[in-house]
């Protein structure tokens, strides 16, 4: 095995022989030479097109950094792709519109395809053969084929040599079908993983349990689903809600779909430990608790969103294991919130009957209800409004029609937008909507958005080629039950131009195998307009690097738009799962925000290479912060930043000279290297503007320490030994 963090490199290589028909290509040309002039020519037609140079390209994989699959339509015959070293592998094109295919050249590099079929779609699933072959000759292949394709793929099964497939150039002729996709039908239905009830169709509980059998332990699996209740009053129900799984109510208010029963998260599948019950949500709801008290034990990536508790919540699974923060906002809750064993929490714009213990850190802001600061004991954090807050857009019915309701902004926000009746805010119908299901590809939501249409997500996976570009103010990109969006071949995710008021909501972006610079942008790099009036939302969009698989981006979030909101957010380098290790999913930076006036409103980012969150623009702040240091660094040197023991969780830029935090933990699990230092959690400038309230830095059993908290203030854990106990701050300077 090769040691973690030796570079990958090329193979030694042979050079490419000469191609064998270049001397049969000489010999043909004498022949021709010789023939008699009276032979007649030929009719004259249009030459085949290149249709594939510098179209986007996907590949299953590829060797090394030095050999992207892009490498393989980019004309030059000096670059080239290669895939890792095994069958099967395929590298396919993207035409950007059906075309009329007839040849395809093949270059291939020493390394070449033995058994390999050329495959042509329409929509990048369905494929059918072109051209297939046993005997590979290598060098330069040509192959007539025939057929209608926008997408076209070289499929290789078996290899003529030790290394992987590798090419030259992969080239693409036909006569061309177009720029991209034609106009793109909006509306639509919501597609096979959106389970729609009204409280007269029977199943409900039926479905709610086969769902959950599937989905309770798929923490990496593909499966997506939404439950979509239309108002009305549903007796006698438990859903329990698995991974990867949304239930909302279809009323512009909590209130208007009622449940007499529970929408319960337990922890059985895990023996009782809550904190990876990550990626659900529910929604938009009224529930009447069976014994009074419903059950949400969640950690990261879970929201309680527009919820009332006719009852008491209790956030701590059966048994009151661990469990490891979530988030509540535009909720109402009658009864007390049993914080119980939740080691941090942030709850926001709410009512609430009582709470109770803290742990380690518990922030409010604009909630009514809420205990008083007590930090560092009771670590309670409260502020008695949000700046500014604009809620998530969700999906309702009015009368037999879908909407979707984008609520109003709202300044110094306290308690829940509904309490007082219909809700501010704009109601968009679904034909004003591109309805994606699996199988879209990122042109066709790109040419939908470009039509003036928004994008919903039904549940499902999305591989995209390209980026997808929201590039019109007011655009809303929506997804249902955790809609999930990789991108192939290192390109970005998802751009945000510098407009007014996009909205950002309800999906998961996947990092692919090969390296994207960033995952998501929002603002190009330079932005200056002012959107104060009307800022862009990011609400409950989360990103991962590895875990489901292999997966790489240099930096996960890029926020470059003035007065931008990131409420609610797990930006998470994979700490478990496949795909992982120090360098296996390597993902320096989680969040680097360079717009001025950013807020954040529930910030959770972890386990990156180097600094987890950055921040360059002028008038930032986060109320609450959670984050854990990469578990797996190998060793001190690894972190080792400068003369400086580790990056820190949260770096301010020393040319900043106003920001604000509040309630903001940094935690430490170096389980390679227990031995591990950590300078501090938090690293800012010393200046009147930079202040912080309530921080505190934790090392989990001793692994590993922290020396200071922010700068060089705060004390060591190390005297905490393994006793897990926080070393706390309560303001800076």
């Amino acid at each position: 095995m090769r040691p973690a963090g030796t570079p990958l490199a090329p193979p030694p290589r042979t050079p490419t022989a000469l191609p064998r028909h270049a001397l049969v290509g000489a010999v043909v040309a004498a022949l021709l030479a010789a023939l008699p002039a009276f032979v007649p020519a030929p009719a004259a037609q249009a030459a085949p097109a290149l249709l594939s140079q510098d179209k986007p390209v996907t590949a299953s994989s590829q060797e090394h950094s030095g050999t992207p699959a892009s490498a393989a339509v980019d004309g030059d015959n000096g670059t080239r792709w290669s895939s890792a070293w095994s069958d099967p592998q395929w590298i396919r094109v993207d035409l950007g519109a059906p075309a009329s295919v007839s040849r395809v050249v093949l270059r291939w590099e020493s390394a070449y395809a033995r058994s390999y079929r050329v495959e042509f779609s329409g929509d990048g699933t369905t494929w059918t053969t072109a051209h297939t072959t046993a005997s590979g000759s290598g060098g330069t292949e040509t192959l007539a084929v025939s057929g209608t394709a926008r997408f076209v793929r070289v499929h290789g099964t078996a290899r003529a040599t030790g290394y992987g497939y590798s090419l030259w150039e992969f080239q693409v002729y036909g006569t061309p079908g177009g720029d991209g996709p034609g106009p793109v039908t909006p509306g639509g239905d919501l597609g096979p993983h959106v389970h729609v009830f009204d409280p007269s169709t029977p199943g409900l509980q039926v479905k709610l349990d086969e769902v959950f059998r599937k989905q309770e332990s798929a923490q990496f699996g593909s499966d997506r689903h939404a439950f979509l209740l239309k108002p009305g009053t549903y007796r006698g129900i438990n859903a329990q809600i698995g991974f990867y799984t949304q239930i909302a109510g279809l009323g512009l208010r909590p209130d208007d779909t009622t449940i007499d029963g529970d929408v319960t998260v337990d922890a059985g599948w895990f023996d009782g430990n809550a904190t990876q019950n990550f990626w659900r949500a529910a929604e938009n709801l009224a529930l009447n608790p069976v014994n009074g008290t419903n059950r949400w034990a969640v950690s990261q990536a879970a929201s309680f969103r527009r919820m009332h508790v006719k009852g008491g919540l209790n956030l701590a699974p059966n048994g009151y294991g661990w469990a490891s923060g979530g988030y509540i906002a535009d909720s109402k809750i009658d009864g007390q919130v049993g914080n119980y064993s939740q080691q941090q929490w942030y709850t926001r714009d709410s009512a609430i009957g009582g709470w109770s213990n803290s742990v380690w850190n518990q922030v409010f802001s604009g909630v009514e209800g809420a205990p008083a600061t007590g930090f560092p004991e009771p670590r309670y954090t409260t502020l008695d409004t949000t700046p500014v807050s604009r809620e998530k857009p969700f999906l309702y019915v009015d009368g037999d029609e879908y909407k979707v309701f984008a609520p109003a902004k709202r300044t110094h926000a306290r308690g829940t937008t509904w309490a007082n009746g219909t809700p501010q805010g704009e109601s968009i119908p679904l034909s004003r909507f591109y309805v994606v299901k699996p199988g879209a590809t990122a042109a066709t939501m790109n040419a939908a958005l470009e039509q003036g249409l928004h994008l919903l997500f039904t549940p499902g996976v999305y591989h995209v080629d390209r980026t997808i570009d929201v590039n019109r103010a007011n655009t809303i990109v929506l997804g249902l039950g955790l809609a999930t969006i990789i991108p192939d071949n290192g390109v970005t995710a998802m751009r945000v131009a510098d407009v007014d008021g996009v909205r950002l909501a309800g999906f998961l972006i996947d990092a692919g195998p090969v390296d994207s610079p960033t995952l998501l942008e929002v603002g190009p790099q330079g932005a200056s307009a002012d959107h104060a009036a009307n800022p862009t939302t990011v609400q409950d969009v989360y990103i991962r690097i590895g875990g489901a698989g292999p997966g790489r981006a240099t930096t996960s979030m890029v926020v470059n738009s003035d007065d931008t909101i990131i409420d609610h957010t797990w930006v998470w380098r994979a700490d478990h799962g496949d795909g992982v290790g120090w360098e296996t999913n390597r993902a320096d930076y989680g969040v680097r925000v360079h717009g001025d006036d950013v807020l954040a409103t529930g910030l959770f980012v972890e386990h990156f290479n180097k600094y987890d969150v950055e921040w360059y623009g002028e008038r930032g702040r986060t109320i609450f912060y959670q984050n854990e240091k990469a578990y797996d660094a190998p060793d001190q040197a690894a972190i080792q930043n400068g003369s400086t023991q580790g990056y820190a969780a949260y770096r301010v830029d020393d040319s900043v000279t106003t920001h604000e935090g509040w309630g903001m933990g940094s935690y430490c699990n170096y389980n390679v290297d227990p031995t591990i230092r950590q300078h501090h959690g938090f690293k800012a400038p010393v200046r009147p503007g930079v202040r912080f309230h309530s921080l505190l830095v934790v090392s989990l059993g001793g692994m590993g320490h922290y020396r200071h908290v922010i700068n060089d203030t705060g004390a060591s854990t190390v005297p905490s030994g393994t006793s897990t106990v926080p070393s706390t701050v309560v303001s800076y300077p």
